[in-house]
């Protein structure tokens, strides 16, 4: 069996020792070195000429797309995007990557991801990853914001677990709701299911979003009314008449978005 040389680059050396630990179950691969920034895997790619790369795009000083320009040959390895912030999948597919994986790894769609690498037996072609990173450059007012755009022309990716990714936009998000590891990401028409911490996703989401309870996120735009209840909590009627339970936690602030 031919395997696969795999290099794993990622900040947080407990991403590297899990992704390690999941990977081990795989025959087919064979991790040749780790590295914590984008200076140590230059080092490790010279040294090791990986067929694959795990490559987070969050890191201090240096992005994973900072680690595409600054690759010199024209043989790229494949490269599967982990990280934390769902928001960068878009940009992820747009420079061919293999594939995109959210952290906390699912053992299930990291076999698929090695699959890819497996049947595609491609390397990407440096030129789309560079040409793209620089339209992703020219576009951006700092590196903190490379991916960010317009409210209303952002979109929610929502990941299956398996290989269809939907794109939603955040206008059309009424509500989110946890449902044990898992968010349900609530439109007019459907309900997508999507694994995601409800802190992380809070955080990414516009400011029309609002938590409203230890469960429940809410885009305030949709709320039709605010109906006081007891014990200083409130409920939120939305304009399709769900009715949504807001807790004392959340009760003062949400009324204050509308006083």
């Amino acid at each position: 069996m031919n395997k696969i040389k795999t290099l794993i680059v990622d900040d947080e050396p407990g991403a590297i020792e899990g992704l390690t630990i999941r990977l081990s179950t795989f025959e087919n691969i064979d991790i040749v070195a780790s590295a914590g920034s984008v200076k140590q895997a230059i080092d490790a790619i010279k040294r090791t000429d990986p067929d694959l790369i795990f490559l987070d795009i969050e890191m201090p000083n240096q992005s994973g797309f900072d680690l595409i320009a600054q690759l010199q040959s024209d043989k790229m390895p494949a490269i599967v995007f982990v990280t934390a912030y769902h928001q960068h999948a878009v940009k992820a597919f747009e420079v061919r990557a293999v594939d995109y994986l959210l952290k906390p790894v699912n053992l299930e769609r990291l076999a698929e991801s090695i699959a890819r690498v497996e049947e595609s037996q491609q390397h990407s072609n440096k030129s789309r990853l560079m040409s793209a990173y620089h339209e992703i450059e020219d576009n951006s007012e700092t590196r903190t914001s490379v991916f960010k755009t317009k409210a209303d022309e952002q979109k929610l990716v929502v990941q299956d677990g398996r290989n269809a990714i939907q794109l939603v936009p955040y206008q059309d998000i009424q509500w989110i709701d946890a449902a044990g590891d898992y968010m349900c990401v609530h439109t007019g028409e459907e309900t997508y299911v999507m694994r995601a911490r409800l802190k992380s996703l809070t955080d990414e989401l516009p400011d029309f979003f609002m938590r409203i309870h230890k469960s429940t996120i809410v885009n305030l735009t949709q709320i039709n009314q605010l109906q006081p209840l007891s014990n200083s909590e409130y409920s939120v009627i939305l304009q399709n008449g769900k009715t949504l339970k807001v807790s004392r936690t959340y009760s003062k602030e949400l009324r204050q978005r509308f006083v």
